[in-house]
C-alpha cells in the first residue's frame, strides 16, 4: 500500500506568479497557506503506518518541493507527470485528485492524504482495506449549504446517473479523513464517465466540479466499499484554539487528526502556527 500527499506552498513566488497569470485576483489564504507541518505528516506515516511502502508528494513544480524532502525517501510527482497538459496549470485540488491513480508505479491500494491530515497513533492496513475493498465511513446528506457540499452533491448525482440509478434528494459523502483508493477503480470511473470528468475540470474550485469522492461513491453504490468510520478527530481553526489542538497532540485519542485552516488575521496565524509547530515537534521529534 502506498501513500499520496497533495501539497501546495502558497508562499512560493513562482507559484504566486503562475496563479496571478492564470487566475488573477487575490490568493485565498486558507486554501494555499503553508503551515510548515508537512514534515510531521510524513513523520507520522513512517512512525504509525509501517504498512505503507512508498510515499508520493504531488506538487505543481520543483519550486514547491521543500528542501528537507531531498533527505527523505519521498518520491516527488509533478502535476505534468499525471495530469493532461490541457488542464494545466491548475490550482484546484479537485482536478489534481482525479488523476492520482496515474502516478507511475503506484500500488493498486493507496491512501490519499490532504496536507492537513496527520497520523498520530498506530493504525493497521485492515483499517483501510479488507477483502480488497476500501473501508471508510459514509454519511447521507440532504442539504448542500456550502460550496464543498454542493460539489459533493454534484459528484453523487453524476455517479448515480452513470450507473443508471434513479435520482435521489439525498447524497452520500465519505468521511473527511485519509481516503483509501483503488487504482483499478479510479480507471474504471474514468472509462465510465469520461465526458462528465472532462466537463467538471476547472483551474480553481467551481460548484460543478467532481470531487475525488467520485471513486468512493462509485464503489459504494456498486457494493464494493465497506461503510465503517475511521478513528479521526477533526478540528477547524474557526472554532478550536491552538491550545486545545496542542493538548490533543500531547495525548491523542484518535489515530488521525485533521486541522482545517480558515481565514484569519495574520497576527493570529503566526501565533497559531508557532503553537502548533511546537506541539508537533514535541510529538514527533522529542
Amino acid at each position: 500500500m502506498d501513500a499520496v500527499i497533495t501539497y501546495v506552498n502558497g508562499l512560493d513566488p513562482l507559484w504566486q506568479k503562475e496563479y496571478a497569470d492564470t487566475v488573477g485576483g487575490d490568493i485565498l489564504q486558507k486554501r494555499f497557506r503553508d503551515w510548515g507541518t508537512l514534515p510531521y505528516l510524513y513523520r507520522g506515516i513512517r512512525r504509525h503506518m509501517p504498512y505503507i511502502n512508498n510515499v508520493y508528494l504531488v506538487v505543481s513544480g520543483q519550486s514547491q518541493v521543500p528542501d528537507w524532502v531531498r533527505d527523505s525517501d519521498i518520491k516527488v510527482v509533478l502535476h505534468r507527470d499525471i495530469i493532461p497538459a490541457e488542464y494545466l496549470p491548475t490550482f484546484n485540488c479537485n482536478t489534481i485528485e482525479l488523476f492520482l491513480h496515474r502516478i507511475p508505479g503506484i500500488d493498486e491500494q493507496f491512501l490519499n492524504f490532504n496536507d492537513d491530515m496527520f497520523p498520530v497513533r498506530d493504525s493497521r492496513a485492515e483499517d483501510f482495506f479488507r477483502d480488497g475493498k476500501p473501508v471508510t465511513g459514509f454519511s447521507r446528506n440532504l442539504v448542500a449549504g456550502n460550496l464543498f457540499k454542493k460539489m459533493a452533491r454534484n459528484t453523487d448525482r453524476k455517479v448515480r446517473e452513470a450507473l443508471g440509478m434513479p435520482a435521489s434528494a439525498f447524497f452520500i459523502r465519505p468521511q473527511h479523513t485519509v481516503y483509501p483508493m483503488l487504482k483499478s477503480a479510479c480507471q474504471e470511473v474514468h472509462n465510465l464517465m469520461p465526458r462528465q470528468i472532462r466537463e467538471s475540470i476547472s483551474p480553481v474550485r467551481e460548484e460543478y466540479n467532481l470531487l475525488h469522492y467520485v471513486f468512493l461513491d462509485y464503489l459504494y453504490y456498486k457494493g464494493q466499499a465497506i461503510d465503517q468510520r475511521h478513528s479521526n478527530k477533526h478540528f477547524s481553526l474557526a472554532a478550536a484554539s491552538a491550545g486545545k489542538i496542542s493538548e490533543f497532540l500531547k495525548d491523542p485519542y484518535t489515530d488521525f487528526v485533521c486541522i482545517n485552516d480558515v481565514q484569519m488575521p495574520d497576527e493570529r496565524y503566526k501565533m497559531t502556527k508557532k503553537v502548533l509547530l511546537e506541539a508537533f515537534e514535541q510529538r514527533f521529534f522529542q
